[in-house]
């Protein structure tokens, strides 16, 4: 596919926060434990980052009997949950508050990254796509599905890999949260 076919489309990030309390760093971590978002079933995260993506496909049934997939435009919606605290804070707590954020938000960027290369995958797979015998253009979706299905596993895999490294012990995020609970 060129280029400029990809460039044509932009995601459309947004940012939600949510209410968290606190006249200390551990009081703004303690806030942030009980009011996070959930991320899956049960477990409360710092921030996080969803998206939503929709797609305007054009399959075209070929002279031969074949269908090609002649179009794919993503429409992609990145929102990233981030923690704000609701009072002023003191001015050393503040400077602990906007290290800590500025590091959070970078860690959720990443997170937006992977997502935006996840989609240009997904358009590098499926644009030219082309199944033979397909007059009516119904086996080529179930083969995009699939080559769908295996990039969203890598995707998910991605994501869980870098928020291990990040999240372990002397990882960024680890280091984030003792620098806000413990300070400099």
């Amino acid at each position: 596919m060129e280029a400029s076919a990809q460039a044509q489309w932009q995601p459309v990030e947004q940012v939600q926060t949510y209410p968290v309390t606190g006249d200390s760093g551990i009081d703004l971590y303690g806030s942030i434990g009980e009011r996070g978002p959930k991320v899956g079933k049960e477990v409360l995260a710092i921030a996080h980052t969803n998206f939503k993506l929709t797609w305007t496909r054009k399959y075209e049934p070929q002279p031969d009997g074949a269908c090609t997939l002649v179009s794919a435009k993503p429409k992609l919606i990145i929102t990233y949950v981030l923690p704000k605290p609701v009072s002023p804070l003191s001015p050393e707590i503040k400077r602990k508050w906007d290290i800590f954020i500025a590091g959070v938000r970078r860690h959720e960027n990443v997170h937006g990254v992977m997502i935006v290369d996840m989609v240009k995958e997904i358009e590098r797979v499926s644009v030219g796509l082309t199944v033979a015998n397909d007059p009516r253009c119904s086996k080529i979706r179930t083969e995009l599905t699939a080559k769908l299905g295996e990039i969203s596993r890598t995707h998910r895999k991605r994501n869980s890999d870098f928020d291990k490294v990040e999240m372990s012990e002397g990882g960024n995020v680890h280091q984030l949260i003792l620098n806000l609970v413990n300070g400099k």
